[in-house]
């Protein structure tokens, strides 16, 4: 069953009261009554004045939210919906919005990868303004500028083929199809260039595209849309932020269906033709059909879970203080993360059952200084002790040789898991056929899903095991790989008693 156009299947927390007091059903009435269409489509016949939609209306609220302090609640929004549902209008009617009703002397910019696409939404205002006396009275028109007379306020158009971006001072940005952008400087410049505002506003409108940049990083685009679905999960606190992104629920949804094309495309019902989709699926990949008009991301490389086999496996239940348990700890030092997962041991009857129990990651804000808080990684694992049966704690000796003789000295059971593909290879399979037949079950966590969703797969003659889709990836793997190698240990335990410390019992 399809869900409704809104909420879409990402939506970042926003405060009612926020709402309420937010300028969006405001800019949605600009828009109704002085921004018409500008070319005939499903929408409407040319002339005819934008009839918004309701997930367009509640998109609105959302997007010009305001606080209590009366300024808008965000600084930057992505907006993610799949092509062919009016992302251009509805932009060319927010970049008019903030020309007309911004503060005095603004500044309102149409950002792309390159300066036709930035003329598109650019051109579609214009259009716009010719079509409408009123609009066509204030506004002064030029090649690439719009001015208000009595404001003093300019809409301009930039790409990121130009470098000459400093110097600026946005009060609006309207990015379109972020996910083309060969890196993030654009975005950064302008970002960066709207700090002397009062309350600027740059907003990202989208569909999904490559996960990698040109420089082998993640996209900008996809980097956001993986900050987002933190901050909309509950993992990240971001008031700042907004992300509001359609696509099907089940990544692995049958990408023919139509209930699948409704999810991703809120518009399905009333701005698209439905007979393009019904012709267009039959002769476009399925990859480019997922990206455009699904509005999946899809890797290239090859992934290491099939689609869908790891959201099966869940059952949201936390494991019981006393369960008996093995821990599987992947440490770090600097940019990479540090992972602690514990697998409670199944019976006749029950398999292993994943959850987190600890997870430090290099927030986004710090700079190269910040290091791995030790400590804190050595308390998390003693009051693991404490909570749980602990049989075995399987961790991967580099670096981290003291911490484990510092444990193992207090009579925790270490047991040394060196990542060689001897012991990574035997794992990875075990924990493969686990998930597609359903022998093991996980809490949901989102950290867990999204460390076994940035897996990839290595194969040479020693077999295959995981690794990040590249050497300089910043997208996390070790709550995949500690999870893989408790649950090596949880269905085979040592036989070889010098794997294991002396026999131990319950810390504290």
């Amino acid at each position: 069953m399809a869900r409704d156009a809104w909420p879409p299947r990402w939506l970042t927390p926003v405060p009612a009261a926020d709402l309420a007091r937010g300028d969006g059903e405001f800019a949605a009435d600009f828009i109704e009554a002085l921004c018409k269409i500008t070319k005939e489509s499903v929408a409407g016949p040319s002339g005819s004045p934008m009839e918004l939609r309701p997930w367009q209306r509640h998109l609105l609220e959302h997007v010009y939210a305001r606080r209590p302090d009366g300024r808008y609640r965000h600084r930057q929004a992505l907006v993610g919906v799949a092509r062919k549902n009016g992302k251009s209008a509805l932009g060319a009617g927010l970049a008019l919005h903030g020309l007309v009703a911004g503060p005095p002397g603004g500044e309102v910019y149409s950002c792309a990868a390159d300066k036709e696409q930035a003329r598109i939404v650019f051109g579609t205002a214009r259009r716009m303004v010719e079509m409408e006396p009123d609009l066509a009275d204030a506004i002064k028109l030029y090649k690439d500028t719009m001015e208000v007379k009595s404001t003093g306020t300019v809409y301009r158009v930039l790409s990121a083929e130009a470098f000459t971006k400093e110097g600026l001072n946005p009060t609006t940005v309207l990015f379109d199809e972020v996910h083309a952008q060969p890196t993030r400087e654009l975005w950064d410049v302008m970002a960066l260039a709207m700090g002397a505002r009062i309350e600027p506003l740059m907003i990202g409108i989208t569909t999904a595209g490559v996960r990698a940049d040109s420089t082998g990083k993640d996209s900008l685009c996809y980097g956001m849309y993986q900050y987002g679905k933190r901050v909309a999960s509950g993992e990240i606190s971001d008031p700042s932020f907004f992300m509001g992104w359609w696509e099907p629920v089940d990544p692995d949804a049958d990408h023919r269906s139509p209930d699948t094309w409704r999810e991703a495309n809120p518009g399905f019902a009333d701005l698209v033709a439905q007979e393009d989709f019904e012709s267009g699926v039959l002769k476009t990949l399925e990859a480019e059909w997922r990206t455009k008009r699904c509005n999946q991301w899809v890797s290239a490389a090859t992934a290491w879970l099939p689609a869908g086999t790891w959201p099966a496996c869940e059952e949201r239940r936390p494991i019981p203080e006393g369960a008996r348990v093995v821990l599987g700890f992947d440490g770090s030092f600097s940019n990479d993360s540090t992972a602690l997962v514990a697998v409670e041991l199944g019976d006749d009857n029950q398999h292993p059952h994943l959850d987190v129990v600890e997870c430090w990651e290099k927030p986004a804000e710090a700079g190269q200084e910040w290091r791995v808080p030790i400590m804190q990684v050595e308390d998390a694992i003693r009051q693991a002790c404490r909570k749980f049966d602990v049989q075995f704690i399987a961790c991967d000796p580099y670096r981290w040789s003291r911490t484990y003789q510092v444990l193992e000295d207090e009579g925790l059971p270490i047991v040394e898991f060196p990542q060689s593909p001897a012991r990574m290879v035997p794992a990875t399979a075990r924990f493969y056929e686990a998930v597609l037949n359903g022998q093991l079950t996980h809490s949901g966590d989102e950290r867990l899903a999204r460390h076994v969703d940035n897996c990839t797969v290595y194969t040479d003659s020693r077999g295959a095991r995981l690794r990040k889709d590249s050497r300089n990836s910043p997208r996390k793997i070790d709550l995949a790989i500690a999870a893989v190698m408790a649950h090596q240990w949880a269905c085979e335990p040592p036989i070889d008693e010098e794997e294991v410390s002396e026999p131990w019992v319950m810390y504290g």
